[in-house]
């Protein structure tokens, strides 16, 4: 783990929120970075960053929202291992002395069958997401019930509500199904504090970088599977979270809502 960050000093009382993003790098996270950064927006925007070319797509991100006026800070960490969750947290509150808003974004998803899922695997995509945003909660609880726009938005995956044995995400879907149950768990104990806790389940979404970024056949079957008849772009899903974290969403909490295209319908 280690952390790169450039705050200008200001205090947390020159912000209306401080907000945590995970996975921030690309795709959807980068996408609701841009959407949210605002004048007096404190955004602090993690990637797990084991590789230049995730570093710079980081930076590139916070520069795009320093320029709309928010103020960044970066960190990188990866949050399947042990502490970096917490870690993450830790950087955030020491950089903008609160934490408002949480939206755990990190993931990944990998196609594989019941048959051929090793414990490893399983192990890691438990490691990476479920276990990953139960830390983060636990650590910023005390932020967030401070808070008076105390949010968490987790990402999960039509993978968790779909099942078809052309295409089967054994390990994924499990991780998936695991988090929004902590999720709807956190949204139980942190109710009485007024923060709300949501997932949003997104369909197949347009991806910037992968082995996948760029086959063309895969996008346009995933498109044909899909009843709208096109796959999400980041911003359609980075959209909802914005929602979801801001004041007109108060009194939604304990909810998993689909961004599928209608994916998920049968």
């Amino acid at each position: 783990m280690n952390t790169a960050s450039a705050v200008t000093g200001e205090s947390s009382a020159a912000f209306e929120r401080v907000v945590l993003i995970t996975g921030a790098g690309s795709g959807i996270g980068a996408a609701l970075a841009r959407r949210i950064a605002a004048p007096r927006t404190a955004l602090m925007l993690h990637a797990r960053g084991a590789e230049r070319e995730s570093r710079e797509r980081l930076a590139q991100v916070a520069a795009d929202c320093s320029a709309n006026g928010a103020v960044c800070a970066t960190v990188f960490a990866d949050l399947a291992e042990r502490g970096a969750a917490e870690h993450v947290v830790h950087q955030t509150l020491a950089s903008f002395g609160a934490l408002d808003q949480l939206v755990a974004n990190a993931g990944h998803a990998q196609r594989q069958t019941l048959q051929a899922l090793d414990p490893d695997a399983l192990s890691a995509a438990f490691a990476a997401m479920p276990a990953a945003f139960a830390a983060l909660v636990k650590r910023a609880t005390a932020a967030l019930e401070s808070s008076k726009r105390g949010r968490v938005v987790a990402l999960s995956s039509f993978v968790a509500h779909r099942y078809r044995a052309d295409t089967p995400f054994a390990a994924t879907a499990a991780a998936k199904a695991a988090l929004e149950s902590l999720a709807r768990t956190a949204a139980a104990e942190l109710a009485p504090h007024g923060v709300t806790v949501n997932c949003v389940a997104p369909g197949y979404t347009r991806k910037d970088r992968g082995p996948s970024a760029d086959n063309a056949a895969a996008w346009t079957r995933a498109a044909e599977s899909t009843p709208l008849g096109h796959i999400a772009e980041p911003a359609d899903v980075a959209a909802l979270i914005a929602f979801l974290l801001s004041d007109e969403a108060r009194h939604i909490t304990g909810q998993v809502i689909h961004v599928d295209g209608g994916l998920t319908l049968g």
